[in-house]
């Protein structure tokens, strides 16, 4: 296998140094390629582009077990072993998932309201139910946190706003954009986690003031906003991890475009997508 590997890259990088690091003599080698190319040779070479494919279309997030499965899906029976060895040779890395960031802290100081929601996410008119919720997106300048306000009914975002700081403040500025926008009727719903955000006293002002009826999920429970939360791994998925931001104002321009016109565009067909994915929940009419 090491004199394969040397053999496949010698055309990148000297056979001497090849050699030295992977701990093999020179003579071996060159006795190794005077008796041509095995056919376990060729099966890895032509295995490795695969591999490579594969890597690059998981952006990089595939180990070796689910490289293994991708290749039996395209008809080579290979082992999980033989993966990790052609990975490691090619200096093949999955990339790890981020360093998780708390962004639902309960202060229980705070009244909490009841789950009126109570996961019935399929709603038949706009500004019936709304759905907030706060997430992060790494920077190279530090967390910039997001704060969105999505109708049920529409799937889309009504309102939206970015922070340096996790405070509400930051949800108050997406919940006057989505007020302003839509200009909600009398007895909408608005339903988020129990964050200090969205408990405070301020935030729970706006809310009587609009006539806006409070709902919360259970503690510790992110099923209860399984759509908003569908929405940011969509977000993560589709421009967070594919993209390296040096400053917050490089982020928010990447965030405005994405959920002013890109998730405007998908709109419909997420509205869709989650119907299909609760298709047991009960439906508000």
């Amino acid at each position: 296998m090491r004199f394969e590997f040397i053999l496949a890259e010698k055309a990148h990088h000297s056979v001497a140094t090849l050699c030295r690091m992977l701990d093999v003599a020179r003579s071996g080698l060159y006795a190794f390629a005077g008796r041509g190319e095995s056919q376990r040779t060729k099966e890895n070479r032509a295995l490795l582009v695969h591999l490579r494919d594969a890597h690059a279309q998981s952006r990089g997030t595939y180990g070796s077990p689910r490289l293994q499965r991708e290749l039996r899906d395209r008809g080579f029976l290979v082992g999980r072993n033989r993966v990790a060895r052609l990975m490691k040779l090619d200096d093949m890395k999955a990339r790890h998932r981020r360093r998780f960031v708390r962004t639902t802290v309960v202060d229980p100081g705070l009244a909490i309201a009841g789950n009126l929601l109570d996961r019935r996410f399929v709603v038949m008119e706009p500004n019936r139910f709304w759905v907030a919720d706060i997430t992060y997106i790494p920077t190279m300048q530090g967390w910039l946190y997001l704060a969105v306000v999505l109708d049920l009914y529409s799937r889309r975002i009504v309102g939206w706003a970015t922070s340096a700081t996790i405070d509400r403040q930051l949800v108050l500025a997406a919940l006057a954009q989505a007020i302003e926008q839509r200009k909600p009727s009398p007895g909408l719903v608005h339903h988020s986690d129990q964050g200090c955000q969205y408990a405070s006293w301020d935030y729970q002002k706006t809310l009587r003031e609009q006539q806006i009826i409070c709902s919360m999920s259970r503690r510790a429970n992110c099923w209860d906003n399984a759509v908003v939360e569908s929405f940011f791994s969509t977000l993560k998925t589709e421009l967070v991890q594919r993209s390296t931001f040096t400053t917050h104002a490089q982020a928010r321009s990447a965030l405005f475009d994405y959920v002013e016109t890109t998730e405007l565009e998908q709109g419909d067909v997420a509205r869709e997508r989650v119907r299909v994915r609760f298709t047991r929940t009960r439906t508000w009419t």
